[in-house]
């Protein structure tokens, strides 16, 4: 079992800089692959990001690829998600969740399904 309890969310003005956290309870958080999704009001839940459980394999939404990054510390059980340059359309709660599942391709990493456990998310808005 996974708990995953994100922060770091809040307002910030377009061009804003966040970092998120998201930390895990259980002694197998270095196993898990982490990632990061988000919803829109009105849309569905969205990849943003994944990291492998060693730190060494990311992938990245197009929307975010180089304004986002995706880290982990194994050593405090937390995955952050540094979120620079932001957008209004950026607006959205924003979910960590951990997967056991490995993921070779952009399709596998990003399909919620590949996912076993999931936080309550967190608020980010993006003013204009």
């Amino acid at each position: 079992q996974v708990q995953l309890v994100e922060s770091g969310g809040g307002l910030v003005q377009a061009g804003g800089s966040l970092r998120l956290s998201c930390a895990a309870s259980g002694r197998t958080f270095s196993s898990y692959a982490m990632g990061w999704f988000r919803q829109a009001p009105g849309k569905e839940r969205e990849f943003v990001a994944r990291i492998r459980w060693s730190g060494g394999i990311t992938y990245y939404a197009d929307s975010v690829k180089g304004r986002f990054t995706i880290s982990r510390d194994n050593a405090k059980n937390t995955v952050y998600l540094q979120m620079n340059s932001l957008k209004p359309e950026d607006t959205a709660v924003y979910y960590c969740a951990a997967s056991n599942k490995p993921a070779r391709t952009y399709y596998s990493a990003s399909r919620l399904t590949s996912y076993d456990y999931w936080g309550q998310g967190t608020q980010v808005t993006v003013s204009s």
